[in-house]
């Protein structure tokens, strides 16, 4: 089993043997060259019909291949390269849902390799879970945390919804493939990870003040996860293989973090629904998207901005049942400006201008996201419900 989910196990103290053999995932290889390992674990397990899942980029970076290689073991294998939309951007919608589908039944497929970043990995899950197939992890970029995620974020007639779906059978996580990513994309994973500082926070104010599920060991693997990127800012920006190494490692510790709880309550708060809020727009105005970690590493700085703010306000907190426990939790999150310099020094945008979010949707999701999760109670939708 790999040393990660050991790790992950012995901090799991008090939850159930059906609860971790959940986030067991076999093999979870990371390290340079693992994209070679594919083809040999689907002829080892049997697969005589594969898919391999991809955009026009990664299909060229990874796809092609894991194809290639599959077909010289024998195995009949199909490459889906999912089209963009109108704006040229792979989203995971409908459409680019049911490509794959009709693939999968026209191909009599029995297992869906997806290579790629986060979108390709949302389609693909989704895709095989609705098969009732299972599907292997290749990610192309360390740029989400949501590789080993079951649950698919898609956008459904322009409204971005959380479905649950299957994590991957198994992840190979090649370190050259990773470290050869764009940079914007190796900041954008920082930025995903910059995200738990506010989602911490969120999620335990929500556990205090709205009754919501939590559990301090998958937040103590969350913040653990979170400090090692913060520990390692300079070898993540550099891009060398060990700071990839550190960075890849993280996302799919917040990943495993999230399958224990069986919610996305650890990573994912009120920074998170502001970045499913200007998504949401710009598929409204018809814009091309952004991306996803750099979206949610500058909502972090503005939520931590909104936070102090109300936290220095003598009654910016009086909605909120126990304020001066608020204010303690709010004292211990980094300041707006810290965290603008982090996603600077990991060479990702830091203010929403740098983004090209203009400050009437900054004001307006501010007020509004937090109907993007009707079900989570954050400090923000407090706040605006007051």
């Amino acid at each position: 089993m790999s040393a990660l989910i050991d790790k992950v196990k012995k901090l799991a103290v008090g939850f159930d043997e059906q609860t971790l053999k959940s986030i067991e995932i076999e093999p979870l290889i990371i390290e340079a060259g693992a994209v070679h390992g594919v083809a040999p674990y689907l002829r080892e397990k049997g697969y005589r019909h594969v898919i391999v899942a991809a955009d026009a980029i990664t299909y060229e970076i990874a796809g092609k291949e894991i194809e290639t290689a599959a077909k010289a073991l024998g195995i009949s294998a199909h490459g889906t390269i999912i089209k963009p939309d109108r704006q040229g951007d792979v989203i995971a919608d409908e459409a680019s849902i049911v490509q794959l589908l009709l693939d999968i039944q026209q191909q009599g497929t029995e297992v869906v390799v997806a290579a790629g970043s986060g979108t390709i990995h949302d389609i693909s899950r989704y895709a095989a879970y609705t098969a009732r197939i299972p599907f292997v992890s290749v990610p192309t970029a360390p740029s989400v945390d949501g590789f080993n995620s079951k649950g698919a974020p898609i956008i459904i007639r322009g409204e971005k919804k959380t479905i649950a779906a299957i994590g991957p059978a198994a992840i190979f996580a090649d370190l050259e493939i990773l470290t050869a990513a764009p940079a914007r994309m190796i900041a954008a994973g920082f930025g995903d990870m910059l995200g738990k500082y506010t989602s911490l926070l969120d999620w335990s104010f929500g556990a205090a003040e709205g009754g919501e599920p939590y559990s301090e060991q998958v937040a103590e693997i969350t913040r653990l996860a979170l400090d090692k990127c913060m520990e390692h800012v300079e070898a993540i920006a550099r891009r060398d293989q060990e700071g990839i190494r550190i960075l890849i490692e993280a996302l799919i510790e917040s990943g495993l973090a999230m399958l224990m709880l069986g919610q996305s309550h650890s990573a994912s708060g009120s920074e998170h629904h502001l970045s499913h809020y200007w998504e949401m727009e710009y598929i409204r105005l018809g814009r091309r998207q952004l991306l996803h970690g750099a979206k949610v590493g500058v909502a972090c700085a503005e939520i931590s901005k909104l936070y102090h703010r109300l936290a220095a306000e003598e009654a910016g907190l009086s909605f909120a049942a126990n304020p001066v426990k608020v204010r303690e939790a709010i004292a211990a999150l980094p300041e707006e400006q810290t965290i603008r310099s982090w996603l600077r020094a990991a060479g990702g945008p830091s203010t929403t201008e740098e983004l090209g979010v203009d400050a009437e949707l900054l004001a307006r999701s501010l007020r509004e996201a937090h109907h993007v999760r009707p079900n989570r109670y954050t400090l923000l939708r407090a706040y605006n419900m007051k």
